[in-house]
Protein backbone atom coordinates (compact mmCIF):
# COMPACT_ATOMS: atom_id res chain seq x y z
CA UNK A 1 0.00 0.00 0.00
CA UNK A 2 1.30 3.45 -1.19
CA UNK A 3 1.78 6.00 1.04
CA UNK A 4 0.96 9.80 1.14
CA UNK A 5 3.48 12.44 -0.06
CA UNK A 6 3.34 13.87 3.39
CA UNK A 7 3.65 11.16 5.41
CA UNK A 8 6.70 9.96 3.33
CA UNK A 9 8.19 13.37 4.09
CA UNK A 10 7.86 13.08 7.88
CA UNK A 11 9.22 9.51 7.61
CA UNK A 12 12.52 10.65 5.76
CA UNK A 13 11.31 10.60 2.72
CA UNK A 14 10.62 6.86 1.26
CA UNK A 15 12.26 5.09 3.58
CA UNK A 16 9.45 3.92 6.10
CA UNK A 17 10.90 3.98 9.62
CA UNK A 18 8.42 1.55 11.53
CA UNK A 19 9.42 2.02 14.82
CA UNK A 20 10.55 4.88 16.92
CA UNK A 21 13.90 5.00 17.97
CA UNK A 22 14.73 3.91 21.61
CA UNK A 23 17.98 5.21 24.28
CA UNK A 24 18.35 2.14 26.07
CA UNK A 25 20.40 2.20 28.80
CA UNK A 26 24.59 1.61 29.15
CA UNK A 27 23.72 -1.51 31.27
CA UNK A 28 25.81 -0.92 34.75
CA UNK A 29 28.32 -2.95 36.69
CA UNK A 30 26.93 -5.74 38.86
CA UNK A 31 28.22 -7.54 41.83
CA UNK A 32 30.28 -10.75 41.17
CA UNK A 33 31.84 -13.95 42.65
CA UNK A 34 34.97 -14.23 43.18
CA UNK A 35 36.99 -17.64 43.43
CA UNK A 36 39.11 -18.12 46.89
CA UNK A 37 40.36 -21.28 46.30
CA UNK A 38 38.13 -23.53 48.53
CA UNK A 39 35.35 -21.02 48.80
CA UNK A 40 33.54 -18.01 46.83
CA UNK A 41 33.13 -14.90 48.00
CA UNK A 42 30.59 -12.12 46.45
CA UNK A 43 32.01 -8.68 45.61
CA UNK A 44 30.12 -5.69 44.90
CA UNK A 45 30.46 -1.53 43.75
CA UNK A 46 29.73 0.59 46.76
CA UNK A 47 31.28 3.83 45.07
CA UNK A 48 34.04 4.23 41.94
CA UNK A 49 36.82 2.74 42.76
CA UNK A 50 35.79 0.93 46.12
CA UNK A 51 34.33 -2.61 46.16
CA UNK A 52 32.69 -4.20 49.36
CA UNK A 53 32.46 -7.91 50.24
CA UNK A 54 29.13 -9.62 50.97
CA UNK A 55 29.52 -10.26 55.30
CA UNK A 56 27.39 -11.13 57.95
CA UNK A 57 26.29 -8.53 60.70
CA UNK A 58 28.92 -8.77 62.65
CA UNK A 59 31.45 -8.03 59.76
CA UNK A 60 32.57 -11.41 58.83
CA UNK A 61 32.55 -12.21 55.14
CA UNK A 62 30.75 -14.93 53.95
CA UNK A 63 32.08 -17.91 52.38
CA UNK A 64 29.71 -19.30 49.54
CA UNK A 65 30.05 -22.68 48.37
CA UNK A 66 29.33 -22.20 44.77
CA UNK A 67 29.57 -18.83 42.25
CA UNK A 68 26.17 -18.80 42.07
CA UNK A 69 24.83 -18.28 45.33
CA UNK A 70 27.85 -15.42 45.45
CA UNK A 71 26.70 -13.74 42.66
CA UNK A 72 23.12 -13.62 43.51
CA UNK A 73 24.39 -12.13 47.29
CA UNK A 74 26.54 -9.72 45.33
CA UNK A 75 23.60 -8.50 43.07
CA UNK A 76 21.44 -7.64 46.32
CA UNK A 77 23.88 -5.70 48.01
CA UNK A 78 25.06 -4.04 45.09
CA UNK A 79 21.16 -3.23 45.07
CA UNK A 80 20.61 -1.97 48.17
CA UNK A 81 23.56 0.34 47.31
CA UNK A 82 21.76 1.57 44.52
CA UNK A 83 18.66 2.06 46.55
CA UNK A 84 20.49 4.10 48.97
CA UNK A 85 19.43 1.32 52.01
CA UNK A 86 23.04 -0.37 52.21
CA UNK A 87 24.83 -0.12 55.58
CA UNK A 88 28.60 -0.96 55.93
CA UNK A 89 28.85 -3.88 58.10
CA UNK A 90 32.12 -2.77 59.33
CA UNK A 91 30.74 -0.09 61.30
CA UNK A 92 28.88 -2.39 63.37
CA UNK A 93 31.57 -2.94 64.92
CA UNK A 94 31.83 0.35 66.44
CA UNK A 95 31.50 -0.36 70.13
CA UNK A 96 28.43 0.79 72.44
CA UNK A 97 30.80 3.02 74.63
CA UNK A 98 32.53 4.60 71.64
CA UNK A 99 29.44 5.91 70.30
CA UNK A 100 27.67 6.72 73.40
CA UNK A 101 30.31 9.00 74.70
CA UNK A 102 30.33 10.57 70.91
CA UNK A 103 26.10 10.61 71.19
CA UNK A 104 26.67 12.42 74.54
CA UNK A 105 28.81 14.96 73.14
CA UNK A 106 26.91 16.35 70.05
CA UNK A 107 23.92 16.50 72.48
CA UNK A 108 23.03 20.27 72.98
CA UNK A 109 19.83 19.94 75.78
CA UNK A 110 18.86 21.87 79.30
CA UNK A 111 21.42 20.70 81.68
CA UNK A 112 18.98 18.89 83.48
CA UNK A 113 18.77 16.44 80.83
CA UNK A 114 22.22 16.54 80.32
CA UNK A 115 22.82 15.55 83.39
CA UNK A 116 20.32 12.91 83.55
CA UNK A 117 21.31 11.10 80.73
CA UNK A 118 25.19 11.34 81.68
CA UNK A 119 23.89 9.32 84.47
CA UNK A 120 21.92 6.85 83.00
CA UNK A 121 24.58 5.94 80.58
CA UNK A 122 27.41 5.82 83.68
CA UNK A 123 25.47 3.99 86.10
CA UNK A 124 23.36 1.32 84.06
CA UNK A 125 24.13 1.29 80.61
CA UNK A 126 28.11 1.62 80.51
CA UNK A 127 28.05 -1.21 82.60
CA UNK A 128 26.34 -3.72 80.84
CA UNK A 129 26.61 -2.78 77.23
CA UNK A 130 30.26 -0.63 76.96
CA UNK A 131 32.21 -3.13 75.51
CA UNK A 132 29.75 -4.97 72.90
CA UNK A 133 29.71 -3.99 68.75
CA UNK A 134 26.37 -2.05 68.16
CA UNK A 135 25.77 -4.71 65.80
CA UNK A 136 26.49 -7.33 68.60
CA UNK A 137 23.18 -5.93 70.52
CA UNK A 138 20.53 -8.11 70.46
CA UNK A 139 16.66 -7.67 71.84
CA UNK A 140 17.67 -11.29 74.65
CA UNK A 141 20.47 -9.23 75.82
CA UNK A 142 18.56 -5.68 76.34
CA UNK A 143 16.05 -8.35 78.11
CA UNK A 144 18.17 -9.93 80.27
CA UNK A 145 19.28 -6.74 81.00
CA UNK A 146 15.81 -5.58 81.95
CA UNK A 147 15.24 -8.03 84.16
CA UNK A 148 18.28 -8.12 86.14
CA UNK A 149 17.93 -4.06 86.86
CA UNK A 150 14.02 -4.73 87.93
CA UNK A 151 15.59 -7.20 90.50
CA UNK A 152 17.45 -3.90 91.88
CA UNK A 153 15.37 -0.93 91.39
CA UNK A 154 12.17 0.62 90.54
CA UNK A 155 10.63 -0.34 87.27
CA UNK A 156 9.82 3.25 86.41
CA UNK A 157 13.59 3.69 87.30
CA UNK A 158 14.32 0.84 84.69
CA UNK A 159 11.71 1.93 82.37
CA UNK A 160 13.39 5.22 82.22
CA UNK A 161 17.06 4.12 81.82
CA UNK A 162 15.57 1.54 78.76
CA UNK A 163 14.01 4.61 76.95
CA UNK A 164 17.48 6.18 76.68
CA UNK A 165 19.03 3.40 75.38
CA UNK A 166 16.23 3.02 72.95
CA UNK A 167 17.11 6.38 72.12
CA UNK A 168 20.81 5.97 72.02
CA UNK A 169 20.56 3.14 69.75
CA UNK A 170 18.17 4.75 67.29
CA UNK A 171 20.49 7.34 66.47
CA UNK A 172 22.97 4.81 65.56
CA UNK A 173 20.77 3.11 63.34
CA UNK A 174 19.94 6.70 61.54
CA UNK A 175 23.80 6.77 61.08
CA UNK A 176 23.98 3.51 59.59
CA UNK A 177 25.96 1.85 62.35
CA UNK A 178 23.11 -1.05 63.23
CA UNK A 179 20.54 -2.45 61.19
CA UNK A 180 18.03 -2.60 63.73
CA UNK A 181 17.35 -1.11 67.39
CA UNK A 182 17.30 -3.84 69.80
CA UNK A 183 15.92 -1.90 72.72
CA UNK A 184 12.60 -1.26 70.73
CA UNK A 185 9.55 -2.28 72.60
CA UNK A 186 7.53 -4.57 71.08
CA UNK A 187 3.95 -4.58 71.51
CA UNK A 188 1.47 -7.37 72.20
CA UNK A 189 4.38 -9.76 73.66
CA UNK A 190 4.92 -10.88 77.04
CA UNK A 191 2.54 -11.84 80.09
CA UNK A 192 -0.54 -10.02 80.33
CA UNK A 193 -0.01 -9.42 83.78
CA UNK A 194 3.48 -7.77 83.52
CA UNK A 195 1.79 -4.23 83.25
CA UNK A 196 0.01 -4.35 86.81
CA UNK A 197 3.22 -6.50 88.19
CA UNK A 198 5.47 -3.36 87.55
CA UNK A 199 3.55 -0.26 87.96
CA UNK A 200 4.66 2.02 90.77
CA UNK A 201 2.56 2.33 94.32
CA UNK A 202 0.40 4.61 94.40
CA UNK A 203 1.46 8.74 94.81
CA UNK A 204 0.59 9.36 98.94
CA UNK A 205 -1.21 12.36 99.09
CA UNK A 206 -2.89 13.87 102.31
CA UNK A 207 -5.95 16.27 102.99
CA UNK A 208 -6.03 20.75 103.85
CA UNK A 209 -5.09 19.84 107.97
CA UNK A 210 -2.50 17.19 106.72
CA UNK A 211 -0.68 19.86 105.06
CA UNK A 212 -1.03 22.06 107.97
CA UNK A 213 0.12 19.47 110.16
CA UNK A 214 3.48 18.28 108.05
CA UNK A 215 3.91 21.62 107.56
CA UNK A 216 4.26 22.75 111.46
CA UNK A 217 6.49 19.82 111.84
CA UNK A 218 8.54 20.73 109.33
CA UNK A 219 9.12 24.10 111.13
CA UNK A 220 10.04 22.49 114.15
CA UNK A 221 12.69 20.09 112.67
CA UNK A 222 14.49 22.97 111.24
CA UNK A 223 14.06 25.61 114.14
CA UNK A 224 12.66 28.25 111.90
CA UNK A 225 9.34 29.62 110.20
CA UNK A 226 10.61 29.22 106.41
CA UNK A 227 9.52 25.49 105.83
CA UNK A 228 6.07 26.21 107.23
CA UNK A 229 5.47 28.73 104.70
CA UNK A 230 6.86 26.79 102.10
CA UNK A 231 4.94 23.33 102.62
CA UNK A 232 1.52 25.06 102.76
CA UNK A 233 2.47 27.23 99.31
CA UNK A 234 3.45 24.33 98.03
CA UNK A 235 0.31 22.42 98.90
CA UNK A 236 -1.92 25.72 97.95
CA UNK A 237 -0.44 26.21 94.44
CA UNK A 238 0.81 22.65 93.00
CA UNK A 239 4.22 24.57 92.49
CA UNK A 240 6.93 22.09 91.51
CA UNK A 241 9.81 21.67 94.01
CA UNK A 242 12.25 23.92 91.45
CA UNK A 243 9.76 26.29 90.70
CA UNK A 244 9.62 27.22 94.89
CA UNK A 245 12.83 26.99 95.39
CA UNK A 246 13.32 29.36 92.36
CA UNK A 247 10.25 31.87 93.23
CA UNK A 248 12.12 35.42 93.23
CA UNK A 249 10.58 38.05 95.88
CA UNK A 250 9.63 39.92 92.39
CA UNK A 251 6.92 37.70 91.41
CA UNK A 252 4.83 37.41 94.10
CA UNK A 253 1.39 39.57 92.87
CA UNK A 254 -1.19 41.04 94.38
CA UNK A 255 -3.23 38.30 93.89
CA UNK A 256 -1.22 35.10 92.36
CA UNK A 257 2.17 34.30 92.08
CA UNK A 258 4.36 34.17 88.37
CA UNK A 259 6.09 31.29 87.67
CA UNK A 260 8.94 32.68 85.49
CA UNK A 261 12.04 30.59 86.46
CA UNK A 262 13.09 27.37 88.53
CA UNK A 263 16.28 26.06 90.32
CA UNK A 264 17.12 22.60 88.73
CA UNK A 265 19.92 21.50 91.28
CA UNK A 266 22.64 19.47 89.41
CA UNK A 267 24.79 16.94 90.94
CA UNK A 268 27.79 18.75 90.99
CA UNK A 269 25.86 21.18 93.45
CA UNK A 270 25.38 24.30 91.48
CA UNK A 271 21.53 24.94 90.93
CA UNK A 272 20.90 25.87 87.54
CA UNK A 273 18.27 28.99 86.91
CA UNK A 274 16.54 27.45 84.02
CA UNK A 275 12.69 27.79 82.65
CA UNK A 276 10.26 25.64 84.06
CA UNK A 277 9.53 22.50 82.91
CA UNK A 278 8.32 21.92 79.41
CA UNK A 279 8.31 25.99 79.49
CA UNK A 280 5.10 26.11 81.79
CA UNK A 281 5.88 29.80 82.22
CA UNK A 282 2.34 31.22 84.23
CA UNK A 283 0.34 33.23 86.76
CA UNK A 284 -0.63 30.66 89.58
CA UNK A 285 -3.99 32.77 91.42
CA UNK A 286 -3.40 32.97 95.54
CA UNK A 287 -5.98 33.61 97.63
CA UNK A 288 -5.38 36.49 99.91
CA UNK A 289 -4.34 34.58 103.25
CA UNK A 290 -1.94 32.58 101.17
CA UNK A 291 -0.45 36.46 99.43
CA UNK A 292 -0.57 37.70 102.80
CA UNK A 293 1.63 34.55 104.61
CA UNK A 294 4.21 34.98 101.77
CA UNK A 295 4.33 38.96 102.12
CA UNK A 296 4.74 39.06 105.67
CA UNK A 297 7.53 36.39 105.58
CA UNK A 298 9.66 38.15 103.17
CA UNK A 299 8.84 41.48 105.47
CA UNK A 300 10.43 39.09 108.33
CA UNK A 301 13.67 37.41 106.75
CA UNK A 302 14.36 40.37 104.38
CA UNK A 303 15.63 38.26 101.60
CA UNK A 304 19.13 39.38 100.37
CA UNK A 305 20.75 38.34 96.90
CA UNK A 306 22.03 34.95 96.48
CA UNK A 307 25.57 35.27 95.89
CA UNK A 308 25.08 32.20 92.73
CA UNK A 309 22.48 33.75 90.94
CA UNK A 310 22.38 37.67 91.89
CA UNK A 311 18.15 37.42 92.37
CA UNK A 312 16.41 37.36 95.61
CA UNK A 313 14.60 34.54 96.27
CA UNK A 314 11.35 34.45 98.35
CA UNK A 315 13.11 30.94 100.55
CA UNK A 316 16.62 30.44 101.86
CA UNK A 317 18.37 27.21 102.31
CA UNK A 318 18.64 25.93 105.80
CA UNK A 319 22.59 25.13 105.56
CA UNK A 320 23.63 21.91 106.95
CA UNK A 321 21.37 18.57 107.44
CA UNK A 322 19.06 18.30 109.90
CA UNK A 323 20.37 14.75 111.09
CA UNK A 324 19.36 14.67 114.59
CA UNK A 325 22.70 14.51 116.00
CA UNK A 326 23.76 18.36 115.33
CA UNK A 327 22.46 19.34 118.68
CA UNK A 328 19.76 21.83 119.72
CA UNK A 329 19.54 25.51 118.68
CA UNK A 330 18.60 28.67 120.43
CA UNK A 331 15.22 28.80 119.00
CA UNK A 332 14.83 25.03 120.42
CA UNK A 333 15.51 26.46 123.64
CA UNK A 334 13.28 29.21 123.48
CA UNK A 335 10.46 27.42 122.58
CA UNK A 336 11.21 24.45 125.25
CA UNK A 337 11.25 28.08 127.97
CA UNK A 338 8.55 30.08 125.94
CA UNK A 339 10.87 33.06 126.06
CA UNK A 340 11.94 34.61 122.71
CA UNK A 341 15.31 33.75 121.55
CA UNK A 342 16.75 37.35 122.32
CA UNK A 343 16.13 36.33 126.47
CA UNK A 344 18.18 32.67 125.76
CA UNK A 345 20.84 34.64 124.66
CA UNK A 346 20.81 37.37 126.69
CA UNK A 347 20.71 34.42 129.65
CA UNK A 348 23.59 33.09 128.15
CA UNK A 349 25.47 36.35 127.76
CA UNK A 350 24.30 38.86 130.43
CA UNK A 351 22.23 36.54 132.90
CA UNK A 352 22.20 39.79 135.41
CA UNK A 353 19.34 41.42 133.09
CA UNK A 354 16.75 38.41 133.83
CA UNK A 355 14.37 37.85 135.90
CA UNK A 356 15.47 34.86 138.30
CA UNK A 357 12.25 32.94 137.46
CA UNK A 358 12.74 33.02 133.56
CA UNK A 359 16.57 32.16 134.00
CA UNK A 360 15.45 29.49 136.04
CA UNK A 361 12.77 27.97 132.81
CA UNK A 362 15.79 29.06 130.20
CA UNK A 363 18.58 26.83 132.18
CA UNK A 364 15.96 23.85 132.79
CA UNK A 365 15.04 23.88 128.99
CA UNK A 366 19.26 23.84 128.23
CA UNK A 367 19.71 21.03 130.39
CA UNK A 368 16.31 19.01 129.14
CA UNK A 369 17.57 19.56 125.06
CA UNK A 370 21.14 18.97 125.89
CA UNK A 371 21.76 22.50 124.43
CA UNK A 372 25.67 23.64 124.03
CA UNK A 373 26.94 27.13 123.07
CA UNK A 374 27.54 26.79 119.56
CA UNK A 375 25.97 23.71 118.66
CA UNK A 376 22.75 24.76 116.73
CA UNK A 377 25.19 27.51 114.87
CA UNK A 378 25.27 27.55 111.17
CA UNK A 379 25.12 29.40 108.45
CA UNK A 380 22.35 29.94 106.30
CA UNK A 381 22.62 28.43 102.98
CA UNK A 382 21.54 30.24 99.46
CA UNK A 383 19.12 27.19 98.45
CA UNK A 384 17.51 24.29 99.98
CA UNK A 385 19.37 20.95 99.03
CA UNK A 386 16.19 18.69 97.41
CA UNK A 387 17.65 15.58 99.01
CA UNK A 388 18.24 17.02 102.39
CA UNK A 389 14.88 18.65 102.75
CA UNK A 390 13.19 15.88 101.89
CA UNK A 391 15.01 13.61 104.00
CA UNK A 392 15.57 15.37 107.37
CA UNK A 393 12.60 18.00 106.97
CA UNK A 394 9.88 16.65 105.38
CA UNK A 395 9.75 12.75 106.07
CA UNK A 396 9.96 12.93 109.31
CA UNK A 397 7.92 15.64 109.08
CA UNK A 398 4.72 13.46 107.75
CA UNK A 399 5.65 9.74 108.82
CA UNK A 400 7.38 10.75 112.34
CA UNK A 401 10.27 8.63 111.70
CA UNK A 402 13.80 9.64 110.60
CA UNK A 403 14.48 7.42 107.47
CA UNK A 404 17.38 4.81 107.57
CA UNK A 405 20.69 6.44 105.91
CA UNK A 406 24.40 4.69 106.80
CA UNK A 407 24.99 4.32 109.08
CA UNK A 408 22.36 4.75 111.09
CA UNK A 409 18.75 2.61 110.59
CA UNK A 410 15.05 4.08 110.66
CA UNK A 411 14.45 6.02 114.11
CA UNK A 412 11.28 7.73 115.82
CA UNK A 413 11.62 11.17 115.81
CA UNK A 414 12.71 12.19 119.68
CA UNK A 415 10.61 14.71 121.18
CA UNK A 416 9.89 16.59 124.39
CA UNK A 417 6.56 16.86 124.53
CA UNK A 418 5.83 20.13 126.11
CA UNK A 419 4.95 22.28 124.28
CA UNK A 420 2.74 20.62 121.93
CA UNK A 421 3.06 19.45 119.63
CA UNK A 422 6.37 18.65 120.72
CA UNK A 423 10.09 20.04 120.79
CA UNK A 424 12.68 17.79 118.49
CA UNK A 425 15.47 16.61 120.74
CA UNK A 426 18.65 17.07 119.18
CA UNK A 427 22.21 16.08 120.18
CA UNK A 428 23.77 12.89 121.78
CA UNK A 429 21.89 11.07 124.02
CA UNK A 430 18.60 12.67 122.62
CA UNK A 431 16.54 9.40 122.85
CA UNK A 432 17.53 9.44 126.13
CA UNK A 433 15.89 12.86 127.18
CA UNK A 434 12.88 11.93 124.54
CA UNK A 435 9.35 11.75 126.46
CA UNK A 436 7.66 11.35 123.32
CA UNK A 437 7.24 10.79 119.13
CA UNK A 438 5.03 11.85 117.04
CA UNK A 439 2.06 9.20 114.90
CA UNK A 440 2.17 9.48 111.33
CA UNK A 441 0.26 12.02 109.32
CA UNK A 442 0.75 10.57 105.84
CA UNK A 443 3.47 7.78 105.72
CA UNK A 444 5.39 8.04 102.59
CA UNK A 445 4.48 11.66 101.54
CA UNK A 446 6.95 13.27 99.60
CA UNK A 447 6.89 17.51 98.54
CA UNK A 448 6.12 16.35 95.08
CA UNK A 449 2.58 14.66 96.72
CA UNK A 450 1.41 18.14 97.70
CA UNK A 451 1.05 18.97 94.23
CA UNK A 452 -0.74 15.54 93.54
CA UNK A 453 -2.74 16.38 96.99
CA UNK A 454 -3.28 19.53 95.15
CA UNK A 455 -4.73 18.44 91.77
CA UNK A 456 -6.73 15.87 94.24
CA UNK A 457 -7.91 19.07 95.87
CA UNK A 458 -9.14 21.07 92.96
CA UNK A 459 -10.72 17.82 91.59
CA UNK A 460 -12.89 17.78 94.77
CA UNK A 461 -13.55 21.29 94.64
CA UNK A 462 -15.39 20.42 90.86
CA UNK A 463 -12.40 22.79 89.46
CA UNK A 464 -12.99 22.94 85.62
CA UNK A 465 -9.68 21.20 83.77
CA UNK A 466 -8.93 24.03 82.08
CA UNK A 467 -8.03 26.20 85.14
CA UNK A 468 -6.71 22.69 86.82
CA UNK A 469 -4.09 22.77 83.63
CA UNK A 470 -3.01 26.16 84.02
CA UNK A 471 -2.68 26.06 87.48
CA UNK A 472 0.13 22.58 87.47
CA UNK A 473 1.45 23.71 83.82
CA UNK A 474 0.50 21.13 82.20
CA UNK A 475 -0.66 21.38 78.33
CA UNK A 476 -3.66 20.01 77.03
CA UNK A 477 -4.03 19.81 73.05
CA UNK A 478 -7.33 18.56 72.37
CA UNK A 479 -9.46 20.09 70.57
CA UNK A 480 -12.31 19.89 73.67
CA UNK A 481 -9.86 22.21 75.42
CA UNK A 482 -9.26 24.49 72.62
CA UNK A 483 -13.12 25.01 72.93
CA UNK A 484 -13.18 25.95 76.40
CA UNK A 485 -12.13 29.20 78.31
CA UNK A 486 -11.64 29.91 82.06
CA UNK A 487 -13.51 33.08 83.40
CA UNK A 488 -13.14 35.09 86.11
CA UNK A 489 -16.11 33.57 87.94
CA UNK A 490 -14.59 29.97 88.10
CA UNK A 491 -11.12 31.78 89.53
CA UNK A 492 -12.93 33.29 92.02
CA UNK A 493 -15.20 30.21 93.15
CA UNK A 494 -11.98 28.17 93.38
CA UNK A 495 -10.04 30.87 95.40
CA UNK A 496 -13.12 30.67 97.77
CA UNK A 497 -12.80 26.73 98.14
CA UNK A 498 -9.38 26.77 98.64
CA UNK A 499 -9.60 29.34 101.88
CA UNK A 500 -12.63 27.56 103.05
CA UNK A 501 -10.75 24.26 103.36
CA UNK A 502 -7.82 26.65 104.49
CA UNK A 503 -9.94 28.06 107.55
CA UNK A 504 -11.29 24.63 108.19
CA UNK A 505 -8.04 23.47 108.83
CA UNK A 506 -7.25 25.73 111.19
CA UNK A 507 -9.85 25.48 113.10
CA UNK A 508 -9.35 21.60 113.86
CA UNK A 509 -5.62 22.90 115.08
CA UNK A 510 -7.78 24.71 117.26
CA UNK A 511 -9.15 22.24 118.81
CA UNK A 512 -6.31 20.61 119.09
CA UNK A 513 -3.92 23.14 120.39
CA UNK A 514 -4.76 26.64 120.37
CA UNK A 515 -1.00 27.71 120.88
CA UNK A 516 2.19 26.55 118.69
CA UNK A 517 5.69 26.90 118.99
CA UNK A 518 6.03 28.21 115.57
CA UNK A 519 5.74 31.81 115.89
CA UNK A 520 3.75 32.11 112.30
CA UNK A 521 1.46 29.32 113.14
CA UNK A 522 0.77 30.80 116.41
CA UNK A 523 -0.20 34.23 115.13
CA UNK A 524 -2.73 32.68 112.75
CA UNK A 525 -4.13 30.57 115.24
CA UNK A 526 -4.29 33.42 117.71
CA UNK A 527 -6.38 35.85 114.46
CA UNK A 528 -8.50 32.80 114.27
CA UNK A 529 -9.38 32.52 117.49
CA UNK A 530 -10.21 36.08 118.07
CA UNK A 531 -12.34 36.17 115.24
CA UNK A 532 -14.40 33.68 116.11
CA UNK A 533 -15.07 35.62 119.57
Amino acid sequence: MALPEEDKTAMGGNHVQWFSPIAFPTRRSMGFAENRGTYWRGRYKISPGRYGTVADVSGEVIRFRTKREAKRAADAEEAKVRAGTWRDPAAGQTTFGDYASRWYAAQDLAASTMQNYRRHLEEHLLPEFEECSLASIQRTDVEAWEKREKALYAASSVKTWRGTLHLVLEDAVEEGLSSANPATKRRGRGKRAGRSRDRGPEKVITDPLGILLTAERASLLSGRDDEFVACVTKGYTGMRWGELVGLETQFLRPRALRVEWQLYELDSGQFEHCPPKDDSYRTIDAPPWLVGLLSKHVARTKPTPCPCHGRTYVFRGQGISRTGETGAKVIDVARRAGVSTGTVSNVLNRPDVVADATKERVREAITALGFTRGGGAMDQAAHWRRNGFATWLFTPAASGWYPKKAPQEARPVPLLGDPWPGVPARGRGAHGRADACWLPIAKGLTPHGLRHTHKTRMEELRTPTKLMDERMGHLDGSVQARYSHITRQMREDLMAGLTAEWEAALDARLTMCPTSPVAVLNDLLRQRLMGRR
